[in-house]
């Protein structure tokens, strides 16, 4: 929802960082990888109930892929970059709600898994309309740097993570916060089944 109001803070705090990373020799697509390590590193945390060193892991995959795309607009962006920066970002997104599941299956797991159904909805509405919109050549003013057209709704990347880190520091809510995050998932995958509808539809209507 607030992703692409935040996009220039993040950027002027994340590009000296780049700019040293990129003077190192480091590549966006080795960033990417470290930063999905991360985000596995947080999986196991939560598989063991470590909350804290999940949230620290949590915290280093979402500044390091904001630092993939940095070092990208300094080297050049590749088509490669922007596919493992969404494929990777999808799996890690799944594998938090999964990590608590696996740490009290008999608790979480019901919540678990109605959280990732809800993010299959707006990944899948999410990428479907990034397909035909490219196909069609339309871009996304709100996010002119992205290497994929970007869909907004109310559940963005901002808003997932703010859900994760409140998972980790209250992680006996768990099942509460996953299912009223599930709710936001679906009413923004709704509300881009219909943007999809609408804009696609050859008459408009």
């Amino acid at each position: 929802m607030i992703d692409a109001k935040i996009l220039p803070l993040q950027r002027a705090v994340l590009q000296p960082v780049a700019k040293y990373l990129a003077r190192c020799g480091l590549k966006a697509d080795q960033i990417s990888l470290f930063g999905f390590l991360a985000g596995l590193g947080a999986f196991i945390a939560l598989c063991f109930g470590n909350w804290l060193l999940a949230l620290v892991l949590i915290l280093a995959n979402r500044v390091l892929d904001g630092l993939d795309g940095a070092v990208a607009r300094i080297q050049g962006p590749t088509d490669r970059g922007a596919y493992l920066d969404i494929a990777l970002d999808m799996v890690f997104y799944a594998l938090i709600p999964l990590g608590f599941a696996v740490q009290a299956p008999e608790i979480h797991a019901l919540p678990a898994a109605v959280l990732i159904v809800s993010f299959v909805g707006t990944g899948s509405s999410f990428l479907a309309f990034s397909a035909v919109a490219a196909k069609l050549g339309r871009k996304a003013p709100e996010f002119p740097t992205k290497g994929i057209y970007y869909a907004g709704g109310l559940a963005e990347g901002f808003e997932t993570i703010a859900v994760f880190i409140a998972m980790c520091l209250l992680p006996g809510s768990f099942g509460i916060i996953a299912y009223g995050f599930a709710a936001l998932c679906a009413l923004t995958t709704l509300i881009r089944w219909r943007q999809g509808w609408v804009v696609f539809s050859g008459d408009g209507r």
